[in-house]
Parts: structure tokens; C-alpha cells; sequence
């Protein structure tokens, strides 16, 4: 999961200042962890140590409020409230690489990504994202071609993949939907190198380019088995000791052979 966070922290200056080039330094002053990086260790420790899914996300929501949440997440995690509240935000995907990678086989990842998304984001579109996300991540990793993963996200979740990010880069805006966020993410990993161009295509797009990053990000990880050693040592330099436990420990369980 180490791809998404990466992706956040690469794309985090950007998401208020696009830029529609893969042409700018990976890391900077400004370069920082979002929610998404917040609430991705949050399901890691879920699914480490067997913490409900409410409750673990509304603990690190309150335990660092100010890391750029959406409105109505912030509002559920600081209230009592225990059931989702209809969004379909990229929220539900921009968490879900945990899920990708730790589970063994593409039924128990699309009922966990499913679990996982339906306790704040329980629109169909909430739920969808989560699930394309997580089942992309799956395919990578075990080993299935560019083409199949593609084929197997429209067959599956019915997101329109044919379109290329030349055609989408100069129109695309700000969106913080799943169906359109996730889509774009996914095609910025197809049209990749390698992890790292697989970052940069999908903060090129504009848009919110920290969860188009992370999400592009941990596909990519899972897919390509290496993301470079600089960016793996400033990643780490931006997270705090309690990320770093929680990736540490994630990763020795289930992510041994993705560096």
C-alpha cells in the first residue's frame, strides 16, 4: 500500500494548484500526507489487528481532523452517527489499496472493499469505486496483463477505460465522485511505464490529484513489483511513527514481494 501513499504525498501540492504535464519534482516543501493517506493506514490497521471499520476510521479521522477531508466525511467521523450517509465520493477508493493486497482471492476482496466502503460511502457509486480499486490492485499482483485487468473493470463495473489521458487531460476537472476520479486513475496506471509514470500520468490529469495519484499508485505498485528507492525514502519522510508501524507491519505480512 506503500504506492498509495506515495501517490497521495506526490499529488498533494497539486490538488488545489493542477498542472496538465507529467514535467514537475516529485517532492517539495509543500509535499505532505492527506486523508487519504490517513484513512489507507486506518484500514490497514483494521484489517491487522480485526478493529470495526467505524470505528477505526472515526479515530483517525478525529486523531488528525485537519488532513483535508471532505465535508461530509468530517462530519460523519465527529459524529455519533454509525451508519454510512449515501455518498459516492472517491473517498471509499481512495483507502482501499489495504484490501488489494491482503486478501487472497477477487471474491474476498469485493465483499472486504465492499465492507469496507459501505459503513460511510453506501451509494452503488461508493461501493463500485471501492470494489474496481481494490479488484484492480487484486489482478496486478497476481500476475494478470494490462489487458485483463482493463477488460475485467469495464466487464465488472461498467467504467468506460477506451478513453486515453490525452483526450481527457485538457477538458478534465475537479471531481471528487467515483465515477469521476476512479475511471481516470485507472487509466493513468494503463497507459504507465512504471510507477513512477504511472504518478505523474495521473497527476497530469488534473482534477483531485492526490486520490487520482494514490489511487493510480497502488496499482501500479502491485503490477510493476518496484517503486524507486528515492521515492519509497521521501515517502517515509513525510509519514510520522504511527504510519510507519502500521505500513512496517502491513507490509512484512502482506506486501513482501511489491518492492
Amino acid at each position: 500500500m506503500l504506492g498509495a501513499i506515495a501517490g497521495d504525498i506526490i499529488g498533494s501540492p497539486f490538488e488545489w494548484n493542477n498542472i496538465k504535464t507529467t514535467d514537475f519534482d516529485l517532492f517539495c516543501h509543500k509535499s505532505r500526507f492527506t486523508d487519504d493517506t490517513v484513512m489507507t493506514v486506518a484500514l490497514a490497521d483494521a484489517i491487522l489487528h480485526g478493529k470495526d471499520y467505524v470505528t477505526v476510521f472515526k479515530e483517525y479521522g478525529r486523531k488528525y481532523p485537519d488532513a483535508g477531508y471532505g465535508s461530509g466525511f468530517k462530519k460523519w467521523f465527529m459524529s455519533d452517527d454509525m451508519t454510512g450517509y449515501g455518498s459516492f465520493g472517491n473517498g471509499s477508493a481512495m483507502r482501499v489499496s489495504p484490501v488489494g493486497f491482503a486478501f487472497n482471492t477477487i471474491e474476498e476482496v469485493l465483499y472486504t472493499a465492499k465492507k469496507s466502503a459501505e459503513v460511510s460511502h453506501n451509494h452503488p457509486e461508493g461501493i463500485k469505486g471501492a470494489q474496481a480499486t481494490a479488484s484492480a490492485i487484486f489482478l496486478a499482483g497476481h500476475g494478470r496483463s494490462k489487458k485483463e485487468i482493463k477488460d475485467y473493470i469495464q466487464t465488472n463495473f461498467g467504467y468506460n477505460l477506451e478513453r486515453t489521458l490525452d483526450e481527457i487531460r485538457p477538458h478534465y476537472k475537479f471531481d471528487v465522485t467515483c465515477q469521476g476520479s476512479v475511471p481516470e486513475a485507472i487509466i493513468a496506471f494503463l497507459e504507465s511505464e512504471n510507477f513512477e509514470d504511472a504518478v505523474r500520468k495521473a497527476v497530469s490529469l488534473g482534477g483531485d490529484s492526490d486520490t487520482i495519484a494514490c489511487i493510480a499508485g497502488a496499482i501500479a505498485q502491485a503490477f510493476y513489483k518496484k517503486i524507486p528507492e528515492e521515492i519509497i525514502r521521501n515517502t517515509r519522510r513525510v509519514l510520522n511513527f504511527e504510519f510507519l508501524k502500521i505500513i512496517e507491519e502491513f507490509n512484512g505480512r502482506f506486501c513482501i514481494n511489491y518492492y
